[in-house]
């Protein structure tokens, strides 16, 4: 293996602020913990939360890398001492707790999930941020299991795409909302069993009306403030809503008897603040039940575009504008 270098490329800002803040520059390769893995990176995911945090509002944790990037492929290229060593030279996906928009990034090796050959880099890393995210909301916090129905909002979003094929693939029923009528048949193609198109209709009427007065089981929320009473509208007895993000604002009005009498759960978490030895647990249990649908070619991340590492603030502007559909990468090797 050839020795490694001491700089390497990465995208930094000097300020918050918009997209263009984004540049390449060069920085010292990361120091390899004792329980971490050093990866060549060839190809790292754009989300939601990098955006948040370019624009000054998302702190990395304490210890966390400042770089950008929380997800991407590569080749494993050294390991601390307390990492498996024949792990050094096999191509893996990894959830990183920063520093994905570089040329090399860290990450637990627990947070690693294998890359077997026949299985393409780019794909494998648009997976992890959205399947760890989808997986422990989903299904753990909002207990989702077969024949129940989801509510998914931005259906065409790198979560909500994820969402939509992994409860089908579970034997769920999916509704979901988007924003124009192109949107909603990539919901549908998706396997949507009703995609509303919220700019003409409102979706709890189309969700009663779907579920013939019944309601969903499971919301997942993205955009919180005034869409939580309207979800719970659309609930079930016994439904649970679990929010992931705060898009359309921090605070609900909601009315208390209706959770009572409904028996409704309200749930929600945060994933990168979460401690190491929760997101491998989270791994471990995600390579048992969901890693081999994509590996096994049953199920494969939905793509928007990828752009070279050094026009990052491009695929941050795409992003921003919401007209993606599915995952929004960045090459970094050659890239």
């Amino acid at each position: 293996m050839s020795e490694l270098p001491e700089n390497m490329r990465a995208i930094g800002f000097d300020a918050p602020g918009a997209p263009d803040v984004l540049r390449v520059e060069d920085v010292a390769l990361p120091q390899v913990g004792a329980g971490d893995v050093l990866i060549k990176v060839a190809y790292a995911g754009v989300n939601r939360p990098d955006c948040i945090q370019r624009a000054g509002n998302y702190p990395a944790p304490p210890g966390a890398s400042p770089i950008l990037g929380l997800e991407v492929s590569g080749e494993i290229v050294a390991a601390g001492d307390d990492v498996p060593q024949e792990m050094v030279g096999s191509l893996v996906a990894a959830l990183t707790p920063g520093g994905g928009y570089a040329e090399y990034c860290t990450a637990p090796w627990q947070h690693c999930l294998p890359v077997p050959e026949g299985m393409d880099l780019k794909h494998a890393a648009a997976l992890p941020e959205t399947l760890f995210t989808v997986w422990h909301n989903v299904f753990e916090r909002g207990m989702a299991r077969e024949g129940e129905t989801l509510l998914v909002h931005g259906g065409t979003s790198g979560i909500g795409t994820m969402a939509i094929m992994l409860a089908k693939a579970f034997d769920m029923k999916v509704i979901t909302t988007c924003g124009d009528e192109a949107k909603c048949e990539a919901a549908r193609t998706l396997g949507a069993d009703l995609a509303i198109n919220y700019r003409e209709a409102d979706f709890v009427d189309a969700v009663k009306e779907y579920t013939e007065g019944k309601g969903v089981d499971v919301v997942l929320d993205m955009v919180s403030g005034d869409y939580v009473p309207r979800n719970l509208q659309c609930l079930a007895e016994d439904g649970r809503h679990v929010t992931i993000a705060v898009l359309g604002g921090a605070k609900a009005d909601l009315f208390m008897p209706m959770v009572m009498m409904r028996r409704l759960t309200l749930t929600g978490s945060t994933l990168r603040p979460r401690s190491d030895a929760f997101k491998a647990a989270l791994a471990d249990e995600i390579a048992k039940n969901a890693w081999p649908l994509f590996t096994g070619g049953d199920l494969s991340p939905v793509m928007d575009q990828t752009f070279p590492l050094h026009e990052a603030a491009a695929a941050h502007a795409r992003m921003e504008s919401s007209v993606h559909i599915g995952k929004i990468m960045l090459e970094v090797a050659g890239g």
